[in-house]
């Protein structure tokens, strides 16, 4: 871990200086120079990606709480009531010998607050997300705290009225939508990772397994065959009909979130992930026209919430919350009391959810009382319904309203919701915490804002109206040409440091990858090229084209990386038919015509130097 931490330490001191430069006070100090050196000396990578980090947990809470409390910043010397470090910003916000915050009005706000607040934010926030492989200590955690999640359902219990509450709103909310979904309209279709059983690729559409209770609601004919087959084919006859007994446990596995604590997440077998997906896009397509849910609940659009977390932060009249192990926190019995108008749909739902769980040290849970962990194409949908119809028992209960659809819209229309991202009415946010809390979920203290004028909601932060959301570094540093991923990653965020005016910072990165590369092109922003954008508007063609009429320059462009993957015979067919070989996004014009004899390697890309237009 410390054998990249000089690459490291030179680019924070860096960002440092860029970070000083942008505001108008005079903020830097050597001493802050000196700390970031010898820290990572003694502590290495982990002083930039979980010590600064808390430090600036600790920054936002001060400015939630308008103080600096006595507990924060333990890690870090005081200048009075204040941590030494960046002394030079803070105090130009909180009082050294108090601690509390130097204004108490938005209007008597100095306009370069959010400015230091963002290059407060930048400094410690830089490597925060950074994708590097915990300690096998940390790693251990997370297992055993899945473990404890799932074991805490013993203990969780509900009041008879609390259930109550709950049922009749999601009553309200959900049960006429929830009875329009028609089940053949449910169009299965397969993700573009890997399965419990390691399939990937064009071997997902050969069958190998399917499960038994799938059957009375997604026959394998109709589905995994939608176009039908023979039942005297030799693809049926290597078919194995798995019964409920001997089905596939989930395969827990964790994968790199940050230095802190990986993310854990449990891949589904093929079949059943096949079926969640057609049973999502149902209720993605309803939850989002529904007239209660609609523009409320969102799956595909972030910046609903960005953008209210941008003016409440301004307004104050908005709190957003944020939750910890969102996923893995949902009841199954309350989760299923959501789809109780249409019982074919519920249970439909019941027949593809996974019932046990397979840890990396090859432990089983069983059975699971969670409804689904992340890693279910259900999760994302379910668990934003069970958050929403939550907030709204909450509100209807501090206003002392009955549960009616009149109700319940009225009281909906400052909630909204996008995943674990939660926005409500300020003055409503203590209670709905409380019933958050009630039913089952864990608050984020440390990201969930109710008071003062910082808010952040999907990836945006905002502080009085200003975005102070940081640039991340998220790969480990490029060494060569083979480090496709790392050489992407590296040069998006130079060009992320370069639009937000972190000269130094971005000359810096490029300068690493030109290295690597050798020189980058100008590129426009939609270019697919790797290259430098600029507010000078260079252009960098190198020839015309008089074939296709354009402008082209010779650039590093990722490409997929493919495996032969040949498939033939009935599985070519439901491929095809089930619009299978698109790129990204469901565009039909990304179709890859050699589809059906290769795949791409998921998440895998290589850099090809070619021709490119210069001016997209």
């Amino acid at each position: 871990m410390k054998s990249n931490a000089s690459d490291y330490l030179e680019l924070v001191q860096v960002i440092y200086i860029d970070a000083c430069s942008k505001c108008i006070a005079d903020v830097s100090d050597l001493r802050d120079i000196q700390t970031l050196i010898s820290r990572v000396k003694d502590e290495g990578l982990s002083f930039l990606t979980i010590t600064l980090p808390q430090f600036c947990r600790d920054f936002e809470r001060s400015l939630a709480e308008g103080i600096v409390d006595s507990t924060f910043f333990l890690g870090f010397k005081k200048n009075g009531s204040i941590p030494a470090f960046l002394q030079g910003m803070t105090s130009q916000i909180f009082d050294r010998e108090t601690g509390r915050i130097l204004y108490d009005e938005v209007e008597n706000c100095p306009t370069d607050i959010p400015i230091i607040i963002d290059s407060v934010r930048q400094i410690c926030l830089a490597f925060k997300k950074i994708e590097l492989d915990c300690t096998l200590t940390r790693v251990a955690a997370a297992v055993d705290n899945f473990v404890s999640i799932e074991r805490s359902f013993d203990t969780f219990s509900l009041s008879d009225s609390a259930r109550t509450s709950f049922t009749s709103a999601a009553d309200v909310l959900w049960g006429p939508m929830v009875s329009t979904i028609v089940l053949n309209q449910c169009t299965p279709k397969h993700g573009p990772g890997t399965t419990a059983e390691g399939i990937t690729g064009n071997s997902k559409y050969s069958w190998q397994y399917w499960y038994d209770r799938l059957e009375p609601y997604f026959p394998l004919v109709d589905n995994g065959y939608p176009m039908g087959i023979s039942s005297h084919l030799e693809e049926l006859q290597s078919l194995t009909i798995v019964p409920e007994t001997s089905e596939r446990p989930v395969r827990v596995v964790l994968v790199p979130k940050t230095l802190k604590s990986p993310r854990v997440i449990a891949i589904e077998p093929c079949c059943m992930q096949f079926v969640q997906q057609g049973i999502r896009s149902a209720l993605y397509e309803k939850i989002e026209s529904n007239w209660l849910s609609s523009g409320h609940v969102n799956f595909r659009d972030q910046s609903i919430n960005q953008e209210l977390a941008m003016t409440s932060s301004m307004t104050g009249q908005l709190a957003t919350i944020d939750l910890s192990d969102a996923s893995d926190r949902v009841p199954h019995d309350l989760a299923m009391e959501m789809f109780r108008s249409n019982p074919v749909i519920q249970d439909a739902i019941e027949a593809c959810r996974s019932t046990k769980a397979e840890l990396p040290d090859g432990r089983i849970i069983s059975p699971l009382r969670k409804f689904a962990s992340m890693g279910s194409a259900l999760c994302f949908p379910v668990e934003a319904m069970y958050f929403y119809t939550i907030c709204v028992v909450a509100i209807l209960k501090e206003m002392h309203l009955p549960v009616t659809s009149r109700n319940c819209f009225k009281v909906s229309r400052d909630v909204y919701v996008y995943g674990d991202d939660i926005i409500v009415p300020r003055a409503y946010a203590i209670v709905v915490l409380e019933h958050l809390q009630q039913y089952n979920c864990k608050v984020n203290a440390n990201k969930t804002f109710v008071n003062g004028s910082f808010r952040e909601s999907c990836g945006e932060d905002a502080f009085l109206g200003e975005r102070v959301t940081p640039v991340y570094v998220g790969k480990d540093v490029p060494k060569n040409k083979r480090d496709a991923d790392r050489l992407i990653s590296w040069t998006a965020a130079a060009n992320s440091f370069y639009k937000k005016g972190y000269w130094r910072t971005a000359t810096f990165l490029f300068n690493k990858l030109e290295r690597i590369l050798g020189p980058l092109p100008y590129v426009l922003e939609n270019s697919p090229a790797l290259g430098r954008i600029s507010y000078l508007g260079y252009r960098s063609a190198e020839r015309w084209n008089r074939f296709l009429q354009r402008f082209e320059m010779k650039a590093w462009v990722p490409s997929p990386v493919y495996r032969t993957d040949r498939l033939e015979g009935y599985g070519a067919l439901m491929k095809s038919f089930l619009g299978g070989g698109r790129r990204e996004n469901d565009d039909p014009m990304s179709q890859d015509a050699r589809h059906l004899e290769r795949s791409a390697l998921h998440g895998a890309v290589v850099l090809i130097r070619r021709w490119v237009p210069s001016d997209i």
